[in-house]
């Protein structure tokens, strides 16, 4: 067998030799020597690689170690040219949180954060097998996912691009997942590392953290990622402790390197790279999308001796030995598969089902059954429009996204009364003619390819109002539009239209769609638009929504209410790479319409598209919240079997849910989030989460884990004893009610009294996912490793296990805790 053959079978059935050479050196246990990067002896990564770096000229490495532009681009996000005359293949790097994201359909997943509510490690592995087969299925190489980050601030825009609040939680998916990915031949990347928790000035922000904080906390999940075998690295924006992570020092070769032993290679976030020298010596290895600082500049820096040539062996390496392992460099890898779109979606059926979390069921007002399933009032837009992604580099094509209002329909049958209404008004309503002088019809505008229209004019508001501006227009570049001398729908910065939200954000044409809210005086307003009609010409619609449209929407959803039995109302939130939310409230006037529709009917439903934590004034309002996210595109068959009760509602939030903006971990703190004069503080510590909750006192609106079921579940015979690696949790748990249904009991453990560091109230420690059928009882054995049961101290730079009489809660989520026994934790 060839060495290349033997790396690749290594690779896929041992999560690969990094996993190997990771756990030989990393127990978690020793300290690790830190050796400087420029004295780390390298490893060989076998005759085929060292004798192509022999022959490759110093711009042929170059090349490796940067982006470039793809003659052929499938519209990725990367592409590494390759070097023909040694056979080394080019490599396309695929966006992919959430499925494939290039300019061709694929299967949209449901989001991340609804994968990781299923609480289960073995669905985050099949979830991981759809991509890595449909990425080389569509000529890609290399997958910019799985994000591992921890969910620590409410408002990061890309919470639903990630997993959890829960560093062992997030770590035992995101290992999963990469096996998954990496089983089907398509070399995986763990991003972003590290500190990313938050997009706002994400480009500059100098996260300060402690040493314990860091490796509790943020660094588990990447540990994983190492241990499983992740083929790449990608290095975040951010600066960690006054150092940009792309040229990190400690996070790239004294962690990274040297205590994790990784061996595949690092990559910087697009446009992340800000140095030459410092960065490729820090143990960057590649630049993308371009090369500012790893192109001509690295050259030059080599040819005056600023840096040696052994770093671009060393970067080349890494690239060429991972291509090794998933035999791309000799032919050896297995051939392009097609794609499997009806397994695909197999998949995404069932990772939404999974994920669904039902946060409230008053009076058990779901299942919808009998009366309650034969007349139901369908409100809010995206009860119409299906709601498949969230934006950015999370945005996926879809084979097909289905309306849960036709979903609704079909399941209720025949006999049934489903109407509908939109209640809050997402792509806004023609805006008269005569209220511009002179004229102008906005309902249409046509600009033929090449040429630019303009207009300049007046709009007459007839009263004060708050006016909703929306745009709708086709092509790359949107109409100018300046409103008395403001623009109203500037270009987001970064990455321009590269931003934008889920399918909230394209009209049922196809037209994309972006919105201005302000407060508009009465009288005359100068307008003045631009549109170019670029290669293909451009159409584009200028709409408004208003005080008096909106209210007669809502009196249109409050009829549809008051004339059904039940009402399914669909809340949204259109989140996005780039921005952060400002509020953990729902968008516009949603909770208005909320209020209107449950004074009429309280037989209501609420089910939530949103990308985080929610607040829920309206709460006690309604009659059941169910949670579904992002769903993916069969999100609308996901909600309407959950909501039927064809399935049991088995997801659990993977993170707390605040009661409002002014109760969570970084509420009241700027210098916690966003940040003060660049610098952001993780002075909470390893008090993240529900671990802050505990600690501060303070009651969320829903904890960590929770999630309610169908039928109900009792726990019983808590035992616990001392494992060869930890402690072995055993208890039973027996579904006490008439319907079978899914169970997450979570295991919870208590801090060390011989430990003097800081601790938290208590840590997940365990869980299981268990399908249990009406009065069936399990036993229920749940392992924890000596990890879970240590902290981190920063005067041994080290792992130290938590000694001692330590208490041990088994329970339905972080605020549910129902059984409880003390163990005594040994050396």
């Amino acid at each position: 067998m060839s060495d290349t053959v033997s790396r690749r079978s290594a690779l896929r059935l041992l999560g690969g030799s990094i996993a190997v050479a990771a756990a030989a050196t990393s127990t978690g246990f020793t300290t690790s020597s830190h050796t400087a990067a420029h004295e780390r002896a390298e490893p060989s990564a076998g005759p085929r690689v060292e004798g192509l770096i022999v022959k490759l000229t110093l711009d042929e490495k170059i090349s490796l170690l940067h982006g470039a532009t793809d003659p052929e681009s499938l519209g990725q996000a990367g592409y590494i040219p390759g070097v023909e005359r040694l056979a080394i293949p080019p490599l396309r790097l695929a966006d992919g949180p959430a499925g494939v994201r290039i300019t061709r359909h694929a299967t949209a997943l449901p989001a991340p954060v609804l994968l990781a509510s299923a609480f289960d490690p073995e669905l985050a592995r099949r979830y991981g097998q759809v991509i890595g087969r449909e990425g080389r299925a569509l000529g890609q190489d290399v997958l910019l996912s799985p994000m591992v980050n921890v969910i620590r601030t409410p408002y990061a825009g890309r919470n639903f691009e990630t997993f959890s609040e829960d560093p062992l939680l997030s770590a035992d998916l995101v290992a999963e997942e990469i096996k998954g990915i990496q089983g089907e031949g398509l070399i995986a990347t763990v991003k972003h590392y590290a500190m990313n928790n938050q997009e706002k000035d994400r480009m500059t922000i100098d996260v300060r953290v402690d040493e314990q904080t860091m490796n509790e906390v943020e660094l588990r999940g990447f540990e994983s990622a190492v241990r499983a075998g992740t083929g790449a690295f990608m290095g975040a924006y951010n600066k960690v402790k006054g150092t940009y992570a792309c040229e990190n020092q400690e996070l790239l070769t004294d962690i990274l390197r040297d205590r994790w032993g990784f061996e595949g290679w690092v990559m910087s976030d697009w446009y992340a790279t800000h140095s030459t020298v410092a960065a490729i010596t820090a143990g960057l290895d590649m630049e993308m999308p371009d090369g500012k600082y790893l192109g001509k500049a690295l050259r030059t820096a080599v040819e005056n001796g600023s840096v040696s040539e052994e770093y671009l062996d060393r970067a080349v390496r890494r690239i060429l030995a991972m291509m090794d392992g998933f035999g791309l460099l000799d032919g050896s890898a297995p051939p392009r598969p097609d794609r499997d779109p009806a397994a695909g979606a197999a998949v995404a059926l069932d990772v939404a089902k999974a994920g669904a979390t039902l946060l409230r069921n008053e009076n058990r007002v779901l299942p919808l059954t009998g009366a309650a399933a034969r007349s139901i009032a369908v409100i809010g837009p995206t009860g119409s429009v299906p709601f498949v992604s969230g934006g950015g580099s999370a945005h996926v094509i879809p084979d097909r996204a289905d309306s849960p209002l036709d979903a609704i329909k079909s399941r209720a049958g025949h006999g049934a009364r489903v109407s509908y209404a939109l209640g809050e008004d997402i792509f806004g309503k023609a805006i008269p003619e005569g209220a511009f002088s002179p004229g102008l019809d906005t309902e249409g505008q046509r600009v033929a390819a090449g040429e630019t229209w303009t207009y300049e004019g007046t709009l007459t508001a007839e009263d004060p109002d708050e006016w909703t501006f929306v745009i709708h227009y086709s092509g790359t570049t949107r109409p100018k539009v300046l409103l008395d001398g403001e623009e109203l729908f500037p270009v987001l910065p970064d990455f321009g239209e590269y931003f934008t939200g889920g399918l909230v954000s394209a009209a049922p044409d196809g037209l994309a769609v972006r919105r201005k809210t302000l407060d508009l005086a009465e009288g005359k307003h100068k307008v003045e638009i631009t549109a170019k009609g670029g290669d293909e010409g451009q159409l584009f619609r200028l709409r408004r929504v208003t005080g008096a449209t909106r209210a007669r929407d809502v009196a249109q959803a409050v009829r549809a209410a008051r004339a059904a039995h039940s009402v399914v109302l669909f809340a949204y939130e259109d989140a996005t790479e780039g921005q952060d939310r400002t509020t953990v409230a729902l968008p516009g006037h949603q909770v208005r319409l909320i209020e209107a529709v449950t004074a009429v009917n309280p037989r209501t439903t609420v089910v939530l598209n949103t990308s985080s934590s929610t607040s829920m004034p309206w709460l006690r309002r309604v009659a059941a919240v169910l949670q579904m996210y992002y769903p993916g595109q069969e999100g609308a068959a996901a909600t309407t079997a959950v909501l039927f009760g064809d399935c049991d509602p088995g997801g659990r939030l993977t993170q707390s849910f605040p009661v409002d903006d002014d109760h969570h971990p970084v509420a009241g703190d700027p210098r916690r989030y966003p940040g003060v004069n660049g610098t952001e503080e993780y002075s909470e510590g390893i008090h993240l989460g529900y671990r802050w909750y505990d600690a501060e006192g303070v009651r969320p609106l829903f904890p960590f884990g929770h999630g309610l079921s169908y039928t109900t579940f009792s726990y019983s015979e808590l035992g616990v004893r001392k494992s060869r690696d930890g402690l072995e949790v055993t208890f039973t748990v027996r579904n006490t009610g008439r319907r079978d249904g899914v169970d997450v009991p979570q295991v919870y453990v208590g801090p060390s009294p011989d430990l003097q560091l800081d601790q938290a109230v208590r840590v997940l420690c365990g869980y299981q996912r268990l399908v249990l059928r009406a009065g069936e009882r399990r036993r229920v054995s749940v392992r924890v490793d000596e990890r879970t049961l240590s902290s981190w101290d920063a005067e041994r730079h080290d792992w130290v296990l938590g000694t001692g009489r330590r208490d041990v809660w088994v329970g339905a989520s972080a605020g549910d805790l129902r059984l409880r026994t003390v163990v005594e934790v040994h050396a």
